[in-house]
């Protein structure tokens, strides 16, 4: 078999690398659950009808299709012949659950949710065609109050510090009643318009965001200029709320968006940090047009060319079942667009390609039982152990433990009267002592690998 082609856009970790992508998973998932968020799985696929209603999506989808036709396959075929494809993603296979269980379901529904999308757009650098999310979202039935918004914010920026290996972080939060009261008192006739293109902003010079205002969003030259001072309002504090007064429009929407908008950047301020920060950034608008409130986005300190790696916010109606309207706030990270670009880039490893902390070295092949006794002991306290491939002369058993990163190697000696002790070697330190293999773990810092920083990102 010749060597095969690597897939584009379709990440995969080298075992070390893989080590990172565990921690950071298992990290999100005990912050999501200590805030009392339950997990769920939904399947890869979707109704095509459902994965298009947006319309703007249908050439990232990837349409799922049986090559061939078996003799009890019809009902298959027939479901496949109205359409299915992979969820692009979590959003819409959330909404859907949401309708089908909402009688199973106890309201405000808090849900974690983390897997793999499917995505069928041009591979660039944070960008993939496969590629894992990590969503939270809480839906009420009918009415959600708004605290929940700034929980959202919250429990997102607790998750995103407790991985402290990353290189910091900013979030920026806007607040779309804030933005289209504020078009609405300035008199725009094409709000969704105005949005559109403020949200060019990071792509686009000022002078032509300005003049596309002028040419399509039907403003003078006055409400372009207000609008793109508007954009430039950014504060950690509430401060943001008299520059935008300032500016002199007035709109009842906008007050309550300014109210909303402090409350999220007060509330988040607890979690903040040197390397976390949290931001009112009033250029921020998502160009989704679900999006009725908070929005939320994102940016990787020294990484901001990834564009937003987490990104959410208020939607008023995730779904309806035509008796019952289902409003809600989430969030979703972009667990590959963060993470692959920093292990290429040589940020971020494992400490270790295997997760055994401990060796036990053979001394020849008629003593595997003993040692394959001894690495169950180990195992019995939680102690990751594998047993030497090879009777090797221990100074080769060592090196084959150093190439893995496993740091400790045991050696069980037997003594003249038949009794048999086992020892410990630190193979970093040189360090050897006497322990009971029934009792005996490593430090806690050794028992799994670790995330560590290869180069520091300046």
């Amino acid at each position: 078999m010749a060597k095969p082609t690597p897939l584009s856009g379709f990440p995969e970790f080298l075992p070390a690398d893989r080590v990172v992508e565990q921690q950071v998973l298992a990290t999100l998932a005990r912050t999501f659950e200590l805030h009392g968020f339950g997990n769920i799985e939904t399947r890869a696929v979707e109704p095509m009808d459902q994965l298009l209603r947006k319309g703007e999506t249908s050439k990232e989808v990837y349409v799922l299709k049986r090559l061939q036709e078996g003799p009890n396959d019809q009902g298959l075929e027939k479901a496949l012949d109205k359409g299915m494809g992979l969820h692009f993603d979590l959003t819409v296979p959330f909404a859907r659950y949401v309708l089908e269980n909402a009688g199973k379901l106890e309201f405000p529904f808090r849900r974690y949710q983390i897997q793999k999308v499917w995505r069928g757009e041009r591979p660039q650098e944070g960008r993939f065609r496969e590629f894992t999310q990590a969503d939270i979202d809480i839906v009420g039935r009918d009415v959600l109050p708004f605290h929940h918004d700034v929980e959202v914010a919250r429990v997102m920026v607790e998750a995103l510090s407790g991985l402290d290996f990353l290189p910091g972080f900013t979030l920026q939060v806007n607040n779309r009643k804030l933005i289209q009261g504020f078009y609405t008192g300035l008199g725009a006739s094409d709000i969704d318009k105005v949005m559109q293109l403020i949200d060019k902003l990071d792509k686009l010079p000022v002078d032509k965001v300005r003049e596309l205002l002028i040419s399509d969003a039907g403003l003078d030259e006055k409400q372009a200029d207000l609008c793109l001072q508007l954009a430039t309002i950014a504060s950690e504090d509430a401060s943001f709320v008299d520059d935008v007064r300032a500016l002199g429009v007035s709109d009842q929407l906008l007050e309550e968006g300014l109210t909303e908008l402090a409350a999220v950047i007060e509330g988040c301020k607890p979690f903040t940090s040197d390397t976390v920060k949290v931001v009112a950034d009033l250029k921020i608008a998502r160009g989704l047009d679900y999006y009725t409130g908070t929005v939320f986005e994102t940016r990787l300190t020294g990484f901001e060319s990834l564009g937003s790696i987490c990104s959410g916010g208020r939607y008023d109606a995730l779904a309806s079942d035509g008796k019952s309207t289902y409003p809600g706030v989430g969030i979703s990270l972009g667990v590959s667009r963060l993470l692959v670009p920093l292990v290429q880039k040589g940020v971020l490893t494992g400490s270790r390609v295997v997760p055994s902390a401990v060796l036990v070295a053979l001394t020849d092949e008629e003593s595997r039982p003993a040692a394959d006794a001894i690495a169950q002991q180990l195992r019995a306290n939680g102690v990751p152990t594998e047993v030497a491939a090879k009777p090797d002369k221990f100074g080769k058993q060592i090196r084959y433990a150093e190439r893995r990163g496993i740091p400790f190697v045991l050696f069980a000696r037997v003594a003249e009267d038949g009794t048999t002790t086992h020892e410990a070697k630190d193979i970093r330190s040189g360090e050897q002592v006497s322990i009971d293999p029934a009792t005996w773990t490593p430090p806690a810092a050794d028992l799994r690998p670790q995330v560590v920083m290869k180069e520091q990102h300046s």
